[in-house]
């Protein structure tokens, strides 16, 4: 049986620059579900900020945060709409 997708926001800041490329790596690995993505690299601070949104079933989109959310000195929120 399919699953319904949701669409849902992903919001993810990256201190530790050693985590660029798995961060990428990740989501290129999920590349099927993204509608978009924008990237901010704010030097100042020395972070950068993604903003990726997707069209994923709740499960994907949960195990690509999850993901990411365990990589050392990366920070990941989602929000999910109700469609």
């Amino acid at each position: 049986m399919e699953q319904t997708s949701r669409v849902a926001a992903m919001s993810i800041i990256i201190e530790n620059p050693d985590a660029v490329e798995e961060v990428n790596k990740i989501l290129h690995e999920g590349r099927e579900y993204i509608i978009g993505r924008m990237g901010v690299p704010y030097r100042q601070k020395n972070v950068n900020i993604i903003t990726i949104v997707l069209d994923a079933p709740q499960p994907v989109t949960s195990g690509i945060s999850g993901r990411i959310g365990k990589l050392p000195g990366v920070f990941v929120k989602t929000v999910y709409s109700n469609v």
